[in-house]
Order: structure tokens, then sequence, then C-alpha cells
């Protein structure tokens, strides 16, 4: 699902722009500007659209952004994790506050409207200034959570505030914005102008994060996002909110379900439940996408026998086939022990 948010300055600037090449100083490298994990308890959603007409292209010429997207979204697994280690957003680089915003409802525009947002869309925020006429934005942080104020100096890892769900957001993130002389810059290739992707520009490591984050943050088309069993109906939403029924011997089914970010068109997914003598005991084969997938949710299941579920341990085998070829694999298991039935 195309998600079309518009995520403009906390004081309104020109339409998106790349910046022209050279796009950094000697040494001027970025911190994650989350303390996440990568992969574990963070992942990359979109990235900066390159593309500089109507369409959507990020720097690898993939489909993992939206146009006119100026920035690049962190996304929590759930909401339960803003509130903690994972949502604590800290600056990029060291500099100074130029402005913030810190009053903003923290409220998912699922429930209120875009219309809602409208001249706040990044809601709560902050601008910092950096050497080199570089500046970084953060936005959709949680309301009252702000550490700093306009003018204070920053060092680099310096908690700023907390993720939330202001202004025009759908799901946990951290939108992050870096300018260079008000033009936006793609950290991830900075060097290239409006229109060009990483095959014209050279090697993935031309990027300005610190050398250390480079793996963690390697393109990826295609990341689980969540996954896990469970012992009742599962929807996105109770996916998103961290409230999925566990599973349990006496539960009225057995559900494994996985959420996963960034598919393409044209990928098959599937999902196998085996018992614990390693035989199917739900199984699913979705068509073929239609196009690219912001996120895709599937799951497969079974009622409670009524003897209850064997004890054992029970595996699912997760599987994105692209062009013919597994583009991704993931397993997980949970062990359920004997029904006191």
């Amino acid at each position: 699902m195309r998600n079309a948010l518009t995520v403009p300055l906390l004081t309104l600037l020109p339409a998106l722009m790349l910046a022209p090449t050279p796009a950094w100083p000697e040494g001027f490298r970025l911190r994650l500007p989350l303390a996440c994990e990568l992969g574990v308890t963070c992942f990359v959603q979109y990235y900066v659209d390159r593309d500089p007409g109507s369409g959507a292209r990020d720097y690898a010429c993939g489909s993992r952004s939206y146009d006119g997207h100026d920035g690049t979204d962190f996304r929590l697994p759930t909401l339960a994790q803003e509130a903690g280690p994972a949502g604590t957003v800290v600056a990029a680089a060291a500099g100074r506050v130029l402005r913030s915003r810190n009053d903003a409802p923290d409220v998912s525009v699922r429930e209120t409207g875009i219309e809602k947002v409208a001249g706040v869309e990044c809601g709560n925020g902050l601008v910092v200034a950096h050497a080199d006429g570089y500046e970084t934005q953060y936005c959709h942080l949680a309301r009252g959570s702000l550490k700093v104020r306009p003018g204070d100096a920053v060092s680099a890892g310096q908690p700023l505030g907390q993720a939330g769900l202001s202004g025009a957001s759908e799901f946990p993130h951290l939108h992050f914005t870096l300018r260079r002389a008000g033009r936006t810059v793609d950290p991830f290739a900075p060097d290239a102008g409006a229109g060009a992707c990483a095959p014209a520009v050279g090697p993935a490591s031309d990027n300005l994060w610190e050398p250390a984050l480079r793996d963690g943050l390697a393109y990826r088309a295609g990341t689980v996002l969540n996954a896990g069993f469970s012992g009742g109906p599962v929807r996105m939403e109770i996916v998103e909110s961290g409230t999925v029924d566990p599973a349990a011997p006496g539960a009225p089914a057995l559900v494994a379900f996985v959420r996963t970010i960034g598919l393409d068109a044209g990928d098959v997914q599937s999902l196998v439940l085996s018992g614990p003598d390693g035989r199917p005991v739900a199984q699913s084969a979705e068509a073929p996408l239609a196009r690219a997938r912001a996120q895709s949710l599937v799951f497969v299941g079974r009622k409670r026998p009524e003897a209850g579920f064997p004890a054992g341990t029970y595996t699912a085998t997760f599987r994105v086939t692209r062009a013919g070829a597994t583009a991704l694999e993931h397993r997980f298991s949970t062990t359920l022990p004997a029904s006191s039935r």
C-alpha cells in the first residue's frame, strides 16, 4: 500500500531538491538517530525520493519511497517500543538546536485524518544546525518528550526526545532529514543529483553514515518486521500495537503470522506451520503481488482440536520468492506444554 504522507519542515521551505555534488566535507558522518538495534528493534521503511517527477524511486532504484519524500524513515516494529530505549531519538551529529515543536497531539492520522495535521505534518520535532551548512531534522516525536530547546548545543548521540505518532504519521517511526544550504541531501547517496540512483552513483560505501553502521544499513528489498504466534485472530492493528494474544495449549487457535515491509511487485509469499512431528499443520501461498507493497501481513493457523494441541515445538517457515529464487526466508518456533485438560 502506498503511504502518501508528506513531511515538510517545521517552517515552510521550497519543494524537495537534492543537493549537487560534492555533497559533504571530509569527515562529516552521521550516527544512527535512534538508540535502537538495526535489523532487530528498528528498520528502514522509506528512503529519500530520487525521482524528479511524479513517481518515486529510492537511491538503489527500488520502490521504497513515495513521491516527494525528503528523508529516511526509521520504523519501530510496534507501538509499545516507542516509549522504550529503542525509541529514544538522538542527535546524529554535534550541533545547535535551531527550532522545535513539543505540543502537537501524539495520535495516528489513521484516527484523526490527514487534514487535522495540515501545517504541522512533522508533528513534534526539531531542527539542528551543524558545521559546513548542514541541518538535520527529526519528526513525529512524542508530545512533551523533547529534552532540548532552541539555542542548546548538542553532542553526537545525545538524547533529544522520544519517538511518537505526532504529525502525519501512521506507524511508529522517526522521520530523519538531512539538508545542506536548504537542499535535501540523501545520506545514502550524497553525491547523486536528482534522478540518479545507486548503479550510476558508485559503491554503496559512498554514504554519510558512520562506517560501523554501513552493514546494518545495507539496502534490503524485503524485511521481516514482526513474526510470532498467537492464540487468536491476527490483524494489522493488533500486530502494530504489540497486543497479540499469546499462544497457549488452551487457546482457541494456534496462528503463525509474519509482517513484512518493502516487498516488490511479483513477490510470492508463503507460510507453513509445522507441528512437533514435522508435518504441516497449516500452510498458505499468496498470489504474486500486483505492485510493490509498503507492508504485508500473512498468517496461517488451526483451531484447537477437541483434545487440545499436542505438546511440543511448532515451527513456522516464511519465504518470499522473487524471480523464481528465494529472496527472503525466516523461521521461528514456539513450544507448547501438555494441555491441562
